[in-house]
């Protein structure tokens, strides 16, 4: 898929009366936080603003979220009945997502299935896996193959089944095979630019209104690594 627009820092992969569709940065935060960093929902509320010549405030929706060092797709609703629909969609785990990442370490077994009890720390917000259910535990499943070996590094696409905080990360970090960059969950160095190299590739959906079968896939970072797949 091409990027559409590169208009207002944005790239948007896909744009209609009842959604958009970014192409997230490393760096960008999806939502507001306590850090005061102007969030990607507010530059597409701007962009909307401007392109639309609308008065007033702009409705935009956030469907759902990405952490700040990854890259990829992020869906905004434009509409109330929009957001309403997607956030069924999400809930229902009515979206086939697939993601993309890049480790330094090789999973022992080149394509499986990762079931993990995932409890959340909000202390220092980070996510560790268990093997058994432990206690405020949530169940995490997801697939993952080996798609490329890279010079001393090899990519990964994944297919998640469930969505939880931190899933990708803390699921590979267990079987030994931390996500490069990713300091939290045990790679032993950061990237120069902060991020880590994860990448939300590909989102499938019924669209809420249309009804028509929607294929969204995200162009990963312009970076040497990425460039190799």
């Amino acid at each position: 898929m091409k990027i559409i627009s590169n208009k207002s820092n944005l790239q948007i992969l896909h744009e209609d009366n009842h959604l958009i569709v970014i192409n997230k940065r490393v760096g960008d935060i999806v939502q507001g936080d306590k850090t005061g960093d102007k969030p990607l929902s507010d530059v597409v509320k701007e962009y909307i603003k401007d392109k639309y010549n609308k008065p007033g405030e702009v409705f935009l929706g956030v469907v759902h979220r990405l952490d700040r060092p990854t890259s990829g797709i992020i869906v905004f609703a434009r509409t109330s009945k929009a957001l309403t629909r997607m956030n069924e969609l999400f809930s229902n785990r009515k979206t086939q997502k697939t993601y993309w990442c890049i480790v330094k370490n090789k999973p022992l077994i080149a394509e499986d299935k990762l079931t993990h009890y995932l409890k959340r720390n909000e202390k220092n917000n980070s996510s560790k896996a268990h093997l058994k259910e432990v206690p405020d535990s949530k169940l995490a499943i997801l697939d993952y193959k080996i798609i490329k070996e890279l010079t001393n590094y090899f990519a990964l696409e994944i297919n998640l089944h469930t969505g939880r905080h931190h899933q990708i990360r803390a699921q590979l970090s267990a079987i030994g095979s931390p996500i490069k960059g990713d300091l939290k969950y045990g790679f032993d160095r950061s990237n120069p630019d902060g991020g880590i190299h994860l990448h939300a590739r590909k989102l499938v959906f019924i669209h809420p209104v249309t009804k028509e079968n929607t294929i969204i896939i995200a162009p990963t970072p312009d970076e040497v690594l990425w460039k190799a797949l």
